[in-house]
Order: structure tokens, then C-alpha cells, then sequence
């Protein structure tokens, strides 16, 4: 008997030491990467291929304007008509800095545009004025899109993500990437570098540039982009891109920086293509260790 469980304490030991090999090993699999929260997926196949506290729901900022386009595009309004920018969208992004005239007209498809390349807010605001219904109904639909999209974690309480309470997770936005990517306007526009937006009413012109630093770059083959900032969100990236020869979705939430997305990305690329592993900023994972800390406690 004694033998016996000695033998069974000895096989117990064995597969508890086997199976923290296969978790070590499949942790070092994985990049190491500042953001809190990260979702890559192989887009053809479906396949998770780095994922990172995915089902946290957080603050997702400006990616909320994906939905946004969505939702715009889903009403087939005319892209080429004039839409006027009044007081009461400037008040509605919580009059947020915006280098757009009060009273003047642009094209709903520019618009549309500088939302997406240049994360305009008050652009995003006016679209959703001037949606059949107006604001509530615009807000209503987007919430109903993500419904329909499985979007379980997710809660938009406007366009522009200028408010923390639109929250959503890693997972949730992988299924809204997915969904974009479907539109040709978006992916247009989310990857235009520069654009000038010619205003009427009175006449003026403002030129934009997208704001993710890898679309300017050029150096990655790009289909889809945005990103966002809030300080309760921290810095957010989302892109769809050729990598290895496959189409892969990439969703990087609060992360530390200018540079920490744009850094996770690329470690991300190296990943795919080599295997290999680069480290990260000290301040940067220090950043991610405190507030994936604090997120875990809640």
C-alpha cells in the first residue's frame, strides 16, 4: 500500500511538472508585449494566435469610430451630399478642439474620411447628428451592431469614444476588425496617409494625416487602421495587415506611449515571421504590470 502511494504521489508530481512545462512553454510562445491587452488573429482561418487578457472590459477610445463607420455606411446616407457642422455637434463631442469651422459643410464621405484617418471627433459627432433618427438612434445602432456581431463585452454610449464609458474587450474588437475589414470605404479611408478636406460655407481647406505612425510609413502592407487615446484607455491601435503571407487582425489596448503600440505591432510582426522575441521598455512594462494589476483586482 505504501508502495503504491508513493508511486501515485510520484505520477501526480510528474504530470503536475509536465504540465507546467507545456503552460511555461506556451508562455514563451507568446510575445512579450507593453500593452494590457492584445488580440491577433489569423483572419482566414479564425485562428487566436497571441492573446493577452482579451476578455477585459476597458475604455476603447477612438476605435469606437470603426463602429461608427459601420453604422454609417449600413444607412446608405449619400456620401456625396454636404452635411453642416452646427453648434450642437461641437457641444455633443464635448466641445473637444476641432480645427472645423462652426456652421460650415463638408461631404458626408469626407467626413467620414478625416473620422477615420485622422480621428476627427467632431466629424464623428455631426455623422451621427445627421443619421436618420439623429443621435439616440445612431447610439441605439451601434449597440445593436455589436449585438449582432456577438459583441457580449461591449457598450457604446457614443461616436467619437470621447466618453470611457464606451468599453468594450480584446475579444469583442477582433469581431468588429473582422467586420470592418468586409468595407472597402473603410478600408480606404482608415489607411489614407494625407487628405485635404475642402469646406464650404465659407470656403476653407485643412489638411489631415492619418494617425497611425505605420500607415505614414509605409512600410507595412496595411488594410485596416485606427487608433485611440482617452486617459482612462490609455494608447490603442487596431489594424489588419499582411504578415507572413496571411491576413492578421491585431488589437492592442492601453498601452503606455506614443511609440508602446506602434512597438507591439512590429513585435508582433517579428513574431509571426521569425519567432523570435524582443523585449520591452522598462516604463513601458511597468505601466502594463500596474494597470493589468489594478484591472485584475476590480
Amino acid at each position: 500500500m505504501k508502495r503504491f502511494r508513493k508511486l501515485s504521489a510520484t505520477l501526480c508530481l510528474a504530470a503536475a511538472s509536465t504540465l507546467a512545462s507545456v503552460q511555461i512553454g506556451a508562455a514563451e510562445r507568446q510575445p512579450q508585449l507593453a500593452s494590457v491587452s492584445t488580440s491577433v488573429i489569423d483572419l482566414e482561418s479564425g485562428k487566436s494566435l497571441v492573446s493577452k487578457n482579451d476578455d477585459l472590459v476597458v475604455p476603447i477610445a477612438s476605435i469606437t469610430k470603426l463602429m461608427t463607420a459601420m453604422v454609417i455606411l449600413d444607412a446608405g446616407q449619400p456620401l456625396d451630399e454636404p452635411v453642416r457642422i452646427d453648434q450642437r455637434d461641437r457641444e455633443l463631442a464635448h466641445n473637444y478642439y476641432s480645427r472645423i469651422r462652426t456652421g460650415s459643410e463638408l461631404p458626408r464621405g469626407d467626413l467620414l474620411r478625416i473620422m477615420l484617418m485622422s480621428s476627427e471627433n467632431l466629424a464623428a459627432t455631426t455623422l451621427a447628428t445627421h443619421y436618420p433618427g439623429g443621435f439616440d438612434a445612431f447610439v441605439k445602432a451601434m449597440n445593436a451592431k455589436a449585438q449582432s456581431l456577438g459583441m457580449t463585452h461591449s457598450r457604446f454610449v457614443g461616436p467619437s469614444g470621447l466618453s470611457p464609458d464606451n468599453v468594450s474587450s480584446a475579444s469583442d474588437l477582433a469581431r468588429m476588425v473582422k467586420a470592418a475589414v468586409d468595407y472597402r470605404l473603410i478600408r480606404e479611408y482608415s489607411t489614407t496617409s494625407v487628405y485635404t478636406a475642402n469646406f464650404d460655407r465659407p470656403r476653407y481647406r485643412v489638411g489631415y494625416t492619418n494617425t497611425n505612425a505605420l500607415v505614414r510609413a509605409g512600410k507595412w502592407d496595411i488594410r485596416l487602421s485606427k487608433t485611440g487615446y482617452l486617459d482612462e484607455a490609455g494608447r490603442c491601435l487596431v489594424m489588419v495587415a499582411s504578415v507572413d503571407g496571411r491576413q492578421v487582425a491585431m488589437i492592442m489596448l492601453d498601452s503606455f506611449g506614443k511609440l508602446s503600440p506602434v512597438g507591439d505591432a512590429n513585435r508582433i510582426r517579428k513574431w509571426l515571421e521569425t519567432g523570435n522575441v524582443s523585449e520591452i521598455a522598462s516604463a513601458a512594462a511597468n505601466y502594463e504590470r500596474r494597470k493589468t494589476a489594478t484591472l485584475m483586482a476590480r
